[in-house]
């Protein structure tokens, strides 16, 4: 019996062959000696704790390798690839947040007579800056929200949405050659996601303290006076 495999991953579809015991001992000369055995185990992140058990039991010469070992070089690219990720995630909040910036400046100059009412009749400082530090908030509160669905949606229908701009556009989205997968695969990892929310609503909060300090400081008198 004899067929082709292909497991979406060009490292192996491009070397990896599988033959009987029999057979590669026949094709390599060895006689009845085999090179390794594989072991598999019930927990894959276990790997290295039961090589190491391995080890101690056998000694030298006999040597072990965890498939975490023999895939180091993958799993640090995607490592750094995740961590500038972030990063991205984080500087295209950041733009967000001077988009959030300017709106609460703009309506701080626009709302100068409601304000210098306000603190006339007696708000203080505090209370003009929470309703703008609680403004801009919301703001951010709803723009992580609908991001926060919008990026859910995608990554569960992730497959359909290359496969559609591929097709309209009629090109490769993902050359197997180039990135080893012939398929960007997705999975939701909530600890993310929820440090990127967090991260979002940080930013937004600390994108309100300028423009509602600029409200605190508004002066009832001037604003009242050219009002």
């Amino acid at each position: 019996m004899a067929g082709v495999f292909q497991v979406g991953f060009a490292e192996f579809d491009s070397k990896l062959a599988m033959i009987s015991i029999p057979a590669a001992q026949s094709l390599f000369r060895m006689g009845p000696s085999v090179t390794g055995l594989e072991v598999r185990v019930r927990d894959i992140y276990q790997a290295s704790e039961v090589a190491q058990a391995i080890r101690d039991r056998l000694k030298f010469p006999y040597f072990t390798r965890t498939w975490m070992e023999l895939n180091r070089n993958f799993f640090s690219a995607l490592r750094v690839e995740r961590i500038v990720m972030f990063v991205i995630l984080t500087m295209i909040v950041l733009v967000a947040a001077f988009g959030i910036i300017s709106t609460l400046v703009m309506l701080v100059m626009q709302k100068r007579k409601e304000i210098a009412v306000l603190k006339s009749m007696g708000a203080t400082r505090g209370s003009i800056m929470g309703i703008f530090i609680v403004q801009g908030l919301v703001i951010g509160a709803a723009g992580t929200a609908l991001g926060l669905l919008l990026g859910l949606l995608i990554a569960h229908n992730l497959d359909p949405i290359v496969a559609a701009i591929e097709w309209l556009f009629r090109f490769k989205a993902f050359p197997q050659d180039v990135y080893l997968l012939d398929k960007l695969p997705a999975r939701v990892l909530w600890p993310d996601v929820v440090a990127i929310s967090i991260t979002s609503l940080l930013i937004s909060l600390l994108a309100t303290i300028l423009p509602s300090r600029q409200a605190a400081a508004v002066d009832p008198v001037v604003a009242i006076r050219y009002e």
